[in-house]
């Protein structure tokens, strides 16, 4: 349905770590076999998967930590662009690659507005104002929402975490991921897929929607219980592991449609691909949907493998580890493995390639897609830092490509930030800006132009750091993070213009900074704006030396931007929004700013910021 698309899985292996770490010397990448083989049938991954997961079995289960899962949502984003109707003009979701939408809390067309900022579906006629429906959704907290006509595609995740001490251990928590097809005119539930696991991100290209979700085995673990000593527990589990039936790995799925009710396994044995080296406690499985058709299963495919970020462009799609799934594990640092999917074709995608790189991606901007190369940014950590002292560190760009079956590394950039780590990354085109902190921030530009001889070309060092970067045009760069002092203590959200247009002498030329600030946008990107000359970012204020307010208060800050100087519009504050939780999202349709919060949407003129409307939510 979108040719020559491709999907690509990052996941992790060991690394060694040299002893001495000046900065100067590469990270080894380990040479771990990481391209994937399928298994031939359920017998061949059923011996698999209790062979890689053995090791991994500890007294409480999976992991020797106590902890039975540890899994956590992770979301990401880029710049809101006007999107045409022959009415009005609105603002769309702030996504990472133009073309791929990606789901958020809040979507528009211009003519309804609809939401589930606060876990229900809510559709809003923007014309009139007027709350036109809610819907209540089968199961699990609904967090994000794709539109595409008159339906829309909910997304609710659980994720539960087991630790002793915390939770009776006798108790093994379910997971699950709920993916709801509504129909927006009632609006009703036209069909409801709960399978196993943790909802990852998803990414809709057309009207093609791939979900991503992460699960691990279900196995009945045993517990030191006063009844049972630790070195029984540990044999009863290994027993379990040793004997558990393929049905106990592979992810299930209970499909409601049409009023009928279904229930099976996700993946067939052959549709799961495996490195040679594997844990055989974690499974990514990506599901593939004809939106807005009927909903279906989705047709997965999986890997055994972790990963908890998701980057896509029209071509490809991208899932990639950060290492804290992997039990027993207590290294720093280690190798992000990348495998490469051809999904051009309808059906499930199929490998062509694989790679691997030194480090950790930050989030899905630590990726980029460009002529056909892949540009990764991560952080390496010494493993053998000095106690109670920060690991030595330094951050690298590496760029691969495809070269048979392999993503061979052609090019790298390394040495960025001795001792720090990343804390933003944007690429745009043939240009790489990097943001490292510790006290301070430097912001390095990087000249990819070469993919085989990457390198840095401008460095500029500021207080505070930008935890997310936006390309604002004409040689400049958005950052909004925090201001910090010369010991590296925040001090309240920063909103800064740089001008790039000289990569070599990157310069800082305008700022605001909001004392005891802070803005959901440092880690979740779909909360900015950015509407022709207006940047608006979602703030709550604390108390703070410089602004001593009484309690925490929330709104959208509005800025100004011509040329290189912000003027400050003012703060639009909802008249019921909670303090703890604050204003979430800000988008346009027509001369209108919309401010919504779980308390409701607010309507707001953009030219004077006077408040239009309320539209309450309880």
């Amino acid at each position: 349905m979108f040719g020559g698309a491709a999907l690509v899985v990052g996941v992790s292996a060991a690394s060694a770590v040299p002893a001495v770490f000046d900065g100067r010397t590469d990270l080894p990448v380990e040479n771990v076999p990481v391209e994937l083989v399928a298994y031939d049938g359920c017998g061949a991954a059923l011996d698999g998967l209790r062979t890689a997961a053995a090791p991994h079995v500890g007294v409480y289960g999976l992991g020797n930590k106590g902890y039975l899962f540890a899994e956590g949502d992770v979301q990401s984003a880029d710049a809101r662009q006007a999107a045409p109707t022959a009415e009005k003009e609105y603002s769309t979701t702030n996504v990472h690659e133009a073309g791929v939408d990606e789901p958020d809390l809040v979507k528009t067309d211009g003519t309804r507005v609809v939401t589930v900022v606060d876990g229900k579906l809510r559709v809003v006629d923007a014309a009139s104002r007027k709350l036109t429906g809610t819907l209540d959704l089968p199961a699990g907290f609904a967090s994000q929402l794709l539109v595409h006509g008159d339906r829309a595609l909910v997304l609710a995740g659980s994720t539960m975490v087991l630790e002793r001490g915390i939770v009776d251990p006798g108790f093994a928590p379910e997971q699950g991921s709920t993916i709801t097809l509504v129909d927006l005119k009632e609006p009703k539930v036209i069909g409801s897929l709960t399978v196993d696991g943790s909802y990852l991100d998803a990414r809709q290209i057309g009207d093609v929607v791939r979900v991503v979700v992460h699960s691990g085995p279900r196995l009945p673990w045993v517990y030191p219980d006063g009844t049972r000593s630790e070195a029984e527990a540990l044999i009863r589990n290994r027993e379990i592991a040793a004997t558990a039936p393929i049905e106990a790995w592979l992810p299930k799925y209970e499909l409601t449609e049409q009023g009928k009710k279904s229930t099976g396994t996700l993946v067939a044995c052959e549709r799961v691909s495996h490195p040679e080296t594997h844990s055989g406690t974690s499974m990514l499985s990506v599901l593939t949907f004809d939106f807005p058709g009927d909903l279906g299963t989705g047709d997965a495919v999986s890997i055994l493998a972790d990963g908890d970020t998701v980057y896509a462009t029209d071509k490809s799609l991208y899932v990639a580890d950060d290492h804290h799934l992997v039990p027993n594990q207590n290294r720093p640092s280690g190798v992000t493995a990348v495998h490469q999917f051809d999904i051009s074709q309808p059906g499930p995608p199929k490998h062509v390639a694989s790679g691997q790189v030194a480090g950790s991606p930050l989030n899905q901007y630590s990726l980029s897609e460009h002529d056909g190369h892949l540009r990764i940014a991560t952080t390496a950590f010494n493993a053998a830092g000095i106690p109670e002292q920060p690991p030595a560190s330094q951050s690298a760009v590496s760029v691969l490509k495809k070269d048979g079956a392999t993503l061979k590394e052609v090019g790298k950039i390394d040495g960025l930030g001795i001792g720090e780590r990343i804390y933003s990354v944007r690429f745009v085109g043939p240009v790489g800006y990097v943001v490292t902190f510790r006290q301070t921030d430097p912001l390095y530009t990087l000249d990819l132009s070469d993919p085989t001889k990457p390198r840095k070309v401008g460095e500029l060092k500021i207080t505070g750091y930008s935890a997310y970067l936006h390309p604002a045009g004409d040689g400049k760069l958005i950052g909004v993070g925090q201001e910090a002092n010369e010991q590296g203590r925040v001090q309240g959200t920063q909103v800064s213009l740089f001008d790039v247009s000289n990569p070599a002498d990157p310069k800082k030329v305008a700022g605001h900074h909001l004392p005891g600030g802070y803005s959901e946008v440092e880690f979740d990107p779909h909360a900015f704006l950015s509407w022709k000359d207006l940047v608006v970012v979602p703030v709550v204020t604390y108390p703070s030396r410089e602004k001593p307010v009484a309690a925490p208060s929330s709104g959208v800050l509005v800025l100004r931007l011509q040329g290189s100087t912000f003027s400050e519009l003012g703060t639009v504050r909802q008249q019921s929004a909670a303090d703890y939780d604050g204003v979430r999202r800000a988008f346009v349709v027509g001369d209108e700013l919309w401010t919504a919060s779980t308390a409701g949407l607010q309507v707001t003129k953009l030219d004077g910021l006077s408040q239009q409307a309320w539209i309450p939510f309880t």
